[in-house]
């Protein structure tokens, strides 16, 4: 058994309004879908909201170019957001594959992004550097170069040598 492929990540939003407007401007991702979770099934599937309160949450999908999609959360109440350190375990941030990092760089620049760090070759190449949005999400802006087609190409391949080669000890 095997997965097929990535479908999304979960983010719960501040301002579900403002998300939308952000990531369709920013990164021209469009939202493609909005429903209403019932108070109940806010309560008893989420575990948010008390007895004498009626919870809300709008939910929505923003399609990613390339196909992912972020599903975004609007819950009230809300809890304030925190920032995740990168050693804690769990998730950390989620990554946006471009074409020419400076130039986004300088496009989130321009457009008040919080930039985190400046673009930087990793040792096998690819170029990349993080941002956050209004939320304080940890974004990777990455350029993957030739890997991109050594992954998609490759890749199958070169898992299936790998676990038999020089990552089996992963594998037992």
């Amino acid at each position: 058994m095997k997965v097929q492929s990535f479908s999304h990540v979960g983010i719960t939003v501040s301002d579900f309004h403002r998300f939308v407007q952000f990531y369709a401007d920013v990164f021209g991702c469009p939202l493609v879908g909005v429903s209403d979770a019932p108070p109940e099934r806010v309560r008893s599937f989420f575990g948010v909201g008390h007895d004498h309160d009626v919870p809300r949450c709008k939910i929505g999908w923003i399609r990613v170019p390339g196909g992912a999609t972020l599903e975004i959360f609007g819950f009230e109440p809300k809890l304030p957001p925190e920032r995740i350190p990168w050693n804690r375990v769990g998730q950390t941030h989620f990554s946006f594959e471009v074409r020419n990092v400076h130039k986004w760089h300088d496009h989130l620049k321009v457009k008040g992004v919080e930039i985190v760090s400046t673009p930087e070759q990793s040792p096998r190449g690819h170029w990349f550097f993080f941002v956050r949005d209004f939320d304080g999400n940890l974004i990777e802006m990455i350029d993957l170069r030739h890997m991109y087609y050594v992954l998609a190409w490759l890749g199958p391949l070169g898992g299936w040598l790998f676990r038999r080669g020089m990552y089996k000890e992963y594998y037992r």
